[in-house]
């Protein structure tokens, strides 16, 4: 693209082979053709906006989204985080308390849980667990076992609240990158109605659904069955009826179609970890065990564990000298449909 100097340079050129004059330099002849460089020099970078924007291969942001709704496809929104809460009391009671749905808990960084339901601490116990979703929606919401801590009103009798296992799936809205490879894969894979493509775009359009994979004839010729995952792992029932209803509205006639959750396959992870030197050892081992519990989402559908990637996830770490996996001890391959889910990690420093 030309710049300023350059398109100005090009009008006295011109301008001095039309009329044989040259305009002095701060002339007021010469100011205003700069000002007219910088006007023609502001039309090539609109120019060249909206040929990027014309085109899914480069829109950005609403223009993208544009692009998506000319294939059929919608943003994703963003999704919150899930879990559950268990609220202590400070003794027991001989009569049932109840815990109100909308019992706001938080963490130490102010990050805000509701429970989705009310709950009830029955007579005579302490704890009681209760559903609760984030406030807000994103991936601020994951937080890890125990990082709930605190009430902004505790219910009558309820002394402390935590979470004993991690909240999760939470997402952040659809990037353009992501929502740009979808778009530009509807191209590659036409849906018709009828093929994988259709099943899988179908799926995708649901907000909470991170990867989907469909399997051709699982119970002979005319059946089908369309595998979903969420953020979080496996989808629950409800995301499951949605799904098929879905699917019973637009299905070819006489197909046998069901909506399943993945299988699962366990993956089991040991690394040893050599921290740089003057960095917190500590630390380093916290974001590398931070860093392989965040991969594991329901985004690994039908993908292989690769020890190359694992490898190149521990040292994009900060403070990571070097590494060793002793597990797994070699690349694990699955099939479309399963899904790969952590069991134990350990992470140790390398001696």
């Amino acid at each position: 693209m030309k710049t300023v100097d350059e398109i100005y340079g090009e009008l006295l050129a011109s301008f001095g082979k039309r009329t044989g004059l040259e305009p002095r330099e701060g002339c007021d002849l010469s100011a205003r053709m700069y000002a007219l460089a910088a006007q023609v020099c502001a039309l090539y970078v609109q120019a060249d906006w909206v040929l990027r924007q014309a085109f899914p291969q480069t829109a950005e942001g609403d223009y993208l989204d544009a692009h998506a709704q000319l294939r059929g496809l919608a943003r994703k929104r963003a999704t919150a985080a899930q879990g559950m809460v268990r609220f202590t009391a400070g003794e027991k009671a001989d009569a049932p308390r109840e815990i109100p749905k909308g019992t706001v808990c938080m963490t130490a960084g102010l990050v805000r849980f509701e429970t989705e339901r009310a709950g009830v601490l029955e007579a005579g116990a302490l704890t009681a667990d209760v559903p609760v979703r984030a406030l807000e929606a994103g991936e601020a919401g994951n937080v890890s076992a125990g990082a709930i801590s605190s009430m902004a009103v505790a219910p009558m009798g309820i002394a402390s609240c935590t979470n004993p296992q991690p909240c999760g799936g939470g997402s952040d809205g659809e990037e353009d990158e992501v929502l740009r490879e979808r778009v530009l894969g509807t191209f590659k894979r036409l849906p018709n109605g009828a093929n994988a493509a259709f099943y899988e775009q179908g799926a995708l359009s649901f907000d909470q659904v991170a990867a989907a994979a469909v399997v051709a004839r699982p119970r002979g010729v005319g059946s089908v069955d369309i595998v979903p995952s969420t953020m979080s792992g496996l989808p629950d029932k409800e995301l499951l009826g949605q799904l098929q209803a879905y699917f019973e509205e637009r299905r070819e006639i006489a197909v046998d179609l069901k909506v399943r959750a993945p299988r699962t396959s366990v993956v089991n992870i040991t690394v040893q970890v050599e921290a740089r030197e003057g960095w917190d050892r500590a630390e380093v081992l916290s974001r590398v065990e931070k860093a392989v519990r965040e991969w594991f989402t329901g985004r690994l559908l039908g993908q292989d564990i690769l020890r190359a990637k694992l490898g190149s996830l521990i040292y994009d770490c900060d403070g990571v000298e070097n590494y060793a996996i002793s597990a797994p001890a070699a690349d694990l391959r699955v099939d479309s449909d399963v899904l790969p889910v952590l069991g134990t990690l350990r992470v140790e420093a390398k001696t």
